[in-house]
Order: C-alpha cells, then sequence, then structure tokens
C-alpha cells in the first residue's frame, strides 16, 4: 500500500434536526447525528439488532446542503474522516469528542 487514508463511509438514519451555525466570515458548520443498524445472530440463534450513534460535522457547501435538505429521520449516506477533540467543559473537566468530518453528503429518502 502507498498510501493509507483516513476514510468513513456510513449510511444511516438522522437523529435530530441538524444544528446550523453561520460563522462571523459566514461560513456554515452543520452538527448532526446518524444511527446505523447492524442485524446478526448471537450464538443462541436469537436475532439481535444494534445500534450505533455518529456525531457528524459538516463545514461549508456540505453544511449549506444540510441545513436545505436534511431532517431528523431521513436516510443518508455520508462519506469524510474520522477525528478526535477535546474540551474542557464549565466545570473545568476534558472531554473527549470523536466525530466523522464529512466532505461528501448523498440523499437517500424522499
Amino acid at each position: 500500500m502507498s498510501a493509507i487514508r483516513n476514510k468513513v463511509q456510513l449510511i444511516g438514519n438522522v437523529g435530530n434536526d441538524p444544528e446550523i451555525k453561520t460563522l462571523e466570515s459566514g461560513r456554515k458548520l452543520a452538527h448532526l447525528t446518524i444511527a446505523t443498524n447492524e442485524i446478526y445472530r448471537n450464538d443462541k440463534g436469537e436475532k439481535v439488532e444494534q445500534t450505533e450513534w455518529h456525531r457528524i460535522t459538516a463545514w461549508g457547501k456540505t453544511a449549506e446542503i444540510i441545513e436545505k435538505y436534511v431532517v431528523k429521520g431521513k436516510e443518508i449516506a455520508v462519506e469524510g474522516k474520522l477525528t478526535h477533540r477535546s474540551y474542557d467543559d464549565k466545570n473545568g473537566e476534558k472531554r473527549y469528542i470523536t466525530e466523522v468530518v464529512i466532505n461528501e453528503i448523498l440523499l437517500l429518502s424522499k
């Protein structure tokens, strides 16, 4: 392999209406969550459904598309990179966030 890339592709349903911010520069920022589901059979042969929630961040034109077309429950496909960051909360405790910063979105449901 000549290059290893940080690439994430997810298809899921939007958990809540996206949170959109417009920065002083006029650039848009979108935050949302999507749920992905996996169904499998456990050792006993029972069907198990597991839901994972993913924090999604989008900037610029992608955030504008999200603002215009994405609502809670909509099925979307996203592509981006996995990122980790930290911040200090209002109590001074360090908090860590893992999120997918997307650069592409595909609207799947009507």
